[in-house]
């Protein structure tokens, strides 16, 4: 009788370990899109327009349509460039500060219309849909709320009747985007119809961002929005293109002066390169910089486009970071990108491929301290080698930290290794360390704190080793990680 009972009590025990429920939740989680932009890691915004035959940063408003006339615009040549960089997606400022627009547009007769291009027939932003179909790449568009040219900026008209018309028109006509973009242009000096002068909103209020946004969530719900504030990608306060080396993918906008709601523009940005560890709100960071020291093509910029060496640097330091990189595309007059900023695009994209092409842990054993419910079958550590984002290895809950050993079976060579947590569980992890076994003895070789989405740590000298070690050291919560990957950096 008394084995019958306790074979029936290991029954129910291993019954009780194969039904292991999944980790709970922790903290604020992502949305499908904002998956989808963690998934896309990098891509590309592009200036083209009246700064460009102006020599300006920030064209005035005032710019006779007639002079924007890009007789060998090419959106393949521009698209297939950033596609040979390793982006996955473009942004199409459709309209900067100056108000000129690159589609034909009802809002306004500052438009491509008036351009002698195309003798006035063409549509920019339907040429770059079409091109990132054939290609496969995803697209979005920036439609910039301030506007230089238009006489009712500054009204209530404005928002209602111009900007907002301006982005249904955009969301409407132009295929599904993956990111609809704002930024803080609140205002300033400019044409406005002839004034010729400077106008100030408020900032926090002026475009209404909640109906604004509202906007987009109706007529693109696939998108991510992305602004200082938000709200589901947020800005990392630099033009730099890096996010802080503790970078937490939830955060909380805080308006600069108290009593008053947070606006693009208008918020703490320093607070956004990092994030917060108690953030109210899943909301990582994009990191924007251009590949040339301007957002608009300089021609004295020509020999000071970034090297491959430094756009590798600024991958590690922004997607190596669980943040997007997004890295500004400038064409020239023509139309096209110079040699220079092709060449430099194409060099960094055989790198980055080159460096990923072979995990140097596939392959290996994996021993690991604790599996949750000791079911290896479905949270065991060979997860962390499949190509999924959302399998992974989880351990008990209250086991907050641990250890996984890997068994390379012979010495390899990486100087990069990529940490990934399953984020549909929320970031989770707060400190890592990793070893490796020379001479008889574990050295610890690299730390690291926040994962989230993706963490790449490039260490300052290569490893040889046969066996690694990752230790887990701090987590509020148990572990659930789908990725451990090692990797020798490839050479330009």
């Amino acid at each position: 009788m008394k084995n019958i009972l306790l074979a029936a009590l290991l029954t129910v025990g291993t019954l009780t370990a194969n039904c292991q429920a999944p980790p709970k939740p922790y903290g604020p989680l992502p949305t499908p899109a904002q998956l989808n932009w963690q998934e896309t890691e990098m891509y590309c915004i592009i200036h083209f327009g009246a700064a460009t035959y102006t020599n300006k940063e920030w064209a005035f408003g005032d710019e006779d349509p007639k002079i924007i006339d890009p007789t060998n615009f090419d959106a393949k040549q521009i698209v297939g460039a950033a596609k040979a960089g390793g982006f996955k997606g473009i942004i199409v400022v459709a309209k900067h500060h100056d108000g000129f627009c690159l589609w034909p547009t009802k809002t306004t007769s500052h438009n491509i219309t008036q351009s002698p291009w195309k003798n006035g027939k063409g549509d920019m932003v339907a040429e770059y849909r079409k091109v990132c179909d054939e290609l496969g790449i995803k697209m979005g568009v920036y439609c910039s709320p301030w506007d230089r040219n238009n006489a009712l900026y500054g009204k209530p008209e404005y928002v209602t009747n111009v900007y907002r018309k301006q982005l249904e028109e955009l969301y409407t006509r132009y295929g599904s985007l993956f990111i609809t973009w704002h930024d803080g242009a609140n205002g300033g000096d400019g044409y406005y119809g002839g004034a010729r002068e400077a106008r100030k909103i408020d900032r926090s209020t002026y475009y209404g961002w909640p109906v604004t946004w509202g906007i987009a969530r109706k007529l693109q719900p696939g998108a991510v929005i992305f602004g200082d504030v938000g709200p589901d990608v947020r800005w990392v306060g630099n033009e730099s293109g890096f996010a802080a080396e503790t970078s937490w993918e939830t955060y909380t906008p805080h308006a600069p002066e108290e009593g008053k709601t947070p606006g693009n523009g208008f918020v703490k940005d320093y607070e956004g390169t990092a994030g917060h560890r108690d953030g109210k709100y899943w909301m990582p960071a994009e990191c924007d910089v251009p590949l040339r020291p301007g957002w608009f093509y300089h021609q004295d910029q020509d020999d000071k486009v970034k090297s491959p060496d430094t756009l590798l640097s600024l991958y590690y330091k922004s997607v190596g970071r669980g943040a997007g990189l997004d890295l500004g595309l400038s064409p020239d007059k023509r139309g096209l990108l110079h040699d220079n900023d092709v060449r430099s695009l194409t060099q960094f994209g055989n790198i980055l491929k080159n460096t990923f092409a072979v995990n140097l842990a596939k392959g290996a054993t994996l021993k690991a301290s604790n599996v949750r419910g000791g079911n290896k079958a479905k949270f065991g550590p060979q997860f962390l080698f499949d190509n999924s984002r959302y399998s992974y290895w989880a351990t008990d809950d209250k086991v907050n930290t641990a250890e996984l050993v890997m068994d390379l079976h012979q010495n390899k060579t990486f100087n990069v290794i990529r940490l990934r947590e399953n984020i549909k569980l929320g970031q989770r992890i707060e400190e890592v360390a990793i070893d490796a076994y020379t001479n008889g003895e574990w050295k610890q070789v690299a730390t690291a704190t926040s994962i989230g989405g993706n963490r790449l740590i490039r260490l300052p000298e290569a490893v040889t080793t046969a066996k690694v070690r990752l230790r887990i050291t701090k987590s509020p919560v148990c572990i659930a990680l789908s990725d451990f990957g090692l990797y020798k950096e490839a050479t330009n």
